[in-house]
């Protein structure tokens, strides 16, 4: 007869498996083709683990049981919104799951969990590509605004000039860093793409497959300038030269063009950077603009400002599958030592 400690733990991870695999069957509702193929597979692999525990179990499985806080909070999210946060969510998960250290699974239901893992990593890492380059734009604009501009009217505050002062200065520090980080982004990624365009193929090539000398075949040039080695790239360039009708449609290495997703468009980036460094750069105004003063105002200020950094942060560390609390943690930090240089600066420098 198995301990009651240990019937409970089974029933736990009975609950934990059939919630994992409700999660992933509400992410492949809002998934089609292969990635929700993808899913409905994780699913089912979550119900041979389910049937491993039920097994154990045989008649003591009892009434169904809560699954733990964290599998509940990713379910609801798989439901409402099935978005990349929730398979970054979902990730670590699998990456906490206690099956190597416990006896009573299988070594394969360790094996499966870790490679689950990766499967799920895979599949986030669709979307942190779809989403990156905006979205990198739009974290570090905020960021950039939430720190450059507290530091800038703690600075000024702490010298001791008067309020409608500080608050011009942070509305000018708004202004002028929003501008200069959008112009700063667009020039970035539009400078990006155009190397990676540079590095395309030309397209007009096409036409003059017909004449190449199919003894030279200097087509395996082009291939093995573009990573095939030798043989493959005379062989792939016979097979093109020796249809009826050469098409290099199918020959990625003359072909392929990397759109690189991750990188985004210079507009959008330049729009994000512009509109989250005004977002994250309007905080530490806050309570200049609504009459607040001296030491209130910093202290508002910091704190506004300190809760936003956390909240960047912990995003960050969502999207990446990592902890959300210490990169929000970390985001805190750096700003607050930034802020904490200027505003000493400001006292030294002060007019007193």
């Amino acid at each position: 007869m198995p301990q009651p400690d240990h019937v409970r733990r089974w029933r736990q991870y009975l609950a934990d498996e059939r919630a994992e695999a409700s999660v992933y069957r509400d992410l492949a509702s809002h998934r089609q083709g292969e990635e929700r193929q993808i899913l409905l597979a994780l699913a089912e692999a979550e119900g041979r683990h389910e049937q491993h525990w039920l097994d154990l179990l045989g008649d003591r499985v009892g009434r169904p049981r809560r699954p733990d806080v964290r599998t509940q909070i990713l379910g609801l999210l798989a439901r409402r919104f099935g978005s990349v946060f929730v398979l970054a969510l979902a990730q670590r998960a699998e990456a906490r799951s206690p099956y190597e250290q416990d006896r009573d699974a299988t070594p394969t239901m360790a094996a499966d969990e870790r490679i689950h893992e990766e499967v799920v990593r895979g599949l986030a890492a669709r979307g942190r590509n779809r989403l990156s380059g905006t979205f990198r734009a739009a974290v570090f604009g905020a960021n950039d605004g939430l720190v450059s501009n507290l530091s800038l009217v703690l600075g000024i505050s702490a010298s001791g000039v008067a309020n409608h002062i500080v608050l011009l200065t942070g509305l000018a520090g708004l202004l002028a860093g929003a501008l200069s980080m959008g112009a700063g982004e667009y020039v970035s990624v539009r400078s990006q793409r155009e190397l990676l365009e540079a590095s395309a193929p030309d397209p007009d090539t096409q036409a003059l497959l017909p004449q190449l000398d199919l003894d030279a075949n200097e087509l395996a040039l082009v291939y093995r300038a573009r990573g095939m080695d030798e043989t493959e790239a005379e062989a792939h360039a016979a097979a093109v030269l020796g249809s009826p009708e050469p098409d290099v449609s199918d020959a990625p290495a003359l072909v392929e063009v990397d759109e690189h997703e991750a990188i985004g468009t210079g507009l959008g980036a330049a729009v994000s950077s512009f509109c989250f460094f005004g977002s994250g750069a309007v905080i530490p105004v806050l309570p200049y603009l609504f009459g607040l003063s001296g030491l209130t105002a910093v202290v508002v200020a910091a704190v506004l400002v300190g809760l936003s950094l956390l909240a960047t942060g912990a995003t960050v560390g969502l999207l990446s599958g990592a902890s959300p609390l210490k990169r929000g943690l970390r985001q805190l930090v750096i700003g607050y030592a930034a802020a904490a240089v200027t505003y000493l600066l400001g006292l030294l420098l002060g007019t007193g």
